[in-house]
């Protein structure tokens, strides 16, 4: 369990994804995370695009930063880690105050790729306890709805992030 949600008496679910790139190239992409989901853009962009380029600037990270509309940066370390929590009051009254933190991890056991480095991108998010049956209802939808969400949106940053350390690669 990332340090940041030791001590949250709730359960935490993963989720994590590889990249063919460095982890300063897919933590970059981690930072897009200020201006869009990018997971289903239909339902969680309004119907807007989330970027395909690298927004210049996005990586200078400063604590209550706005992150994705609901969420606000708690804490940082630059091309490893970014936390996250719910503080918009919208985000609030439909899940809490969720704390949320992604990680970038180099991959270094394993045969060496051709194709560069590999990187795991992962989230973690600390459910509230339930205490009650409508919050265990709740707490299950969440989880079944974040797999779902951050499932894509993990896939899409390390589709990306390859993207980019392709190109960087062969420039």
């Amino acid at each position: 369990m990332p340090a940041r949600l030791v001590g949250h008496d709730g359960p935490v679910v993963s989720r994590a994804v590889t990249a063919r790139a460095e982890p300063q190239v897919v933590f970059r992409w981690l930072c897009q995370l200020r201006v869009a989901p990018y997971s289903y853009d239909l339902v969680d962009n309004l119907g807007r695009r989330s970027p395909r380029s690298l927004t210049p600037g996005l990586e200078r990270l400063e604590r209550g930063q706005r992150f994705a509309s609901i969420f606000t940066l708690v804490d940082w370390v630059p091309d490893e880690m970014v936390a996250l929590e719910i503080t918009e009051p919208a985000g609030i009254r439909l899940f809490g105050r969720l704390p949320l933190v992604y990680q970038t991890v180099p991959l270094t056991d394993g045969p060496i790729e051709s194709d560069g480095p590999r990187t795991t991108l992962r989230g973690d998010i600390a459910l509230p306890r339930a205490r009650s049956a409508p919050a265990r209802a709740r707490s299950t939808a969440l989880a079944w709805g974040d797999l779902v969400m951050m499932r894509r949106q993990l896939q899409t940053l390390a589709r990306l992030s390859e993207g980019t350390a392709r190109s960087t690669r062969s420039s």
